[in-house]
């Protein structure tokens, strides 16, 4: 990393105070700070905490998607792959396919075909997710003269990973936008927003073109290829519409949006985030016990909706609720502050998600509509635990 390092400081008085492009600074600094660990340190007496800082906690948030992502990729590669060779005649052409059978094939059985289709739709959506909310942060960075955080490395990562594959790219733009602008920089940037930007954007998409983001034909990254997840299966026949598919939706070998397949690979990240203190336990716990509780109160009671005869297991390993329970739900900054507001916070989460997918038929899914709802709610839900924080201390202090 010499050259890179000499290259920048060869540079630098160009963009600081007093140099021709000192209005660029915050992009000169966010290119510094992410390709090289900063080598300024706070002199006089300090109080530290731990070594830990926003570049550090966005990494390893990072490394913990690590497992998803590569699930993403040979999954989504693979749907594409089953699909094609189950077609009788000559497969739809394209520019991706042309890429394939030059450098590999499309051949399912092999992982390196598959890696590398995916790889052909991802990518494509995670470099406009990049580039698009990349521009917006940039232009706020400007207009405010503050740094660029590192918290957009984790939010493009997340959008990207619940995105269907054949999404339009001119869409992935747009939402990005939508969440980036409206639901983070208006409230003044990274650590002010009020709701996941991540979540935010998908919602957006969600109601703004509901078919490109919810409709069967999205999930299978073949053109002219439709095939229903196996959630929207279930909402439709019951346990018995996917009683054949529950270990391949531990591994993550189901359509879906890309990330949100593998429960297998979400775990592994969870496993991440709570040992290095990334992620809240608390939340995780009361979203998943709330959530199951409620849709075990269903199925044992013998309800006749088709999404009551799945079983809680089932209900768990379908769907994002694995994925948005450890990496949407725990968001730090949107989620409740207090220890108990948690508790509350991931329970709110879990009854909602439940609800959503045991009585609306129309949408099976619910995980993201209950974590914007957990979003809004969560500085109310802190707002009452405090207060009764006090008053119970307030008791205590009171003369017998």
């Amino acid at each position: 990393m010499g050259f890179v390092n000499n290259l920048l400081e060869k540079h630098r008085h160009r963009f600081e105070p007093g140099g021709r492009l000192a209005p660029l600074f915050p992009v000169f600094e966010m290119l510094d700070t992410f390709l090289l660990t900063p080598d300024t340190v706070t002199t006089g007496r300090t109080h530290v905490r731990d070594s830990l800082d926003l570049k550090r906690m966005m990494m390893t948030v990072v490394y913990a998607l690590l497992p998803v992502t590569i699930m993403a990729l040979y999954n989504t590669g693979l749907q594409a792959n089953l699909a094609l060779a189950g077609l009788t005649e000559s497969a739809p052409g394209g520019w991706r396919l042309t890429i394939l059978h030059a450098l590999a094939g499309t051949n399912p059985d092999m992982i390196w075909h598959n890696v590398l289709h995916g790889a052909l739709y991802f990518l494509p959506v995670y470099i406009v997710t990049l580039m698009a909310g990349g521009f917006w942060e940039a232009i706020f960075a400007l207009v405010r003269k503050h740094e660029i955080n590192e918290g957009f490395l984790v939010t493009s990562l997340l959008y990207a990973l619940i995105l269907p594959p054949t999404i339009p790219l001119w869409q992935v733009a747009i939402g990005i936008s939508f969440g980036v602008v409206i639901g983070k920089e208006v409230f003044g940037g990274t650590g002010m927003n009020i709701a996941n930007p991540a979540i935010l954007s998908r919602a957006f998409l969600f109601f703004a073109y509901p078919a490109q983001i919810s409709g069967d034909r999205v999930w299978v990254a073949v053109d002219g290829i439709t095939r229903a997840t196996p959630l929207s299966a279930a909402a439709a026949g019951g346990v018995d519409a996917i009683q054949d598919t529950m270990w391949n939706a531990f591994l993550g070998l189901i359509p879906g949006s890309m990330g949100e397949t593998s429960t297998l690979a979400v775990l592994i990240g969870a496993v991440i985030l709570i040992l290095t203190g990334m992620a809240n336990w608390r939340i995780m716990l009361s979203v998943t016990l709330s959530f199951t509780g409620i849709t075990a109160l269903f199925w044992l009671t013998g309800s006749s909706v088709p999404m009551a005869t799945l079983s809680p297991l089932d209900h768990l390993l379908l769907g994002g609720f694995a994925f948005g329970a450890i990496f949407m739900a725990t968001d730090p900054v949107t989620a409740a502050m207090t220890s108990t507001g948690k508790y509350v916070y991931g329970s709110l989460i879990g009854i909602m998600t439940a609800l959503v997918r045991l009585i609306n038929p129309a949408y099976p899914e619910g995980m993201m509509l209950a974590i914007l709802f957990g979003n809004i709610f969560a500085p109310v839900i802190d707002y009452y635990v405090i207060r009764a924080n006090k008053r119970r201390r307030m008791r205590r202090c009171q003369p017998a």
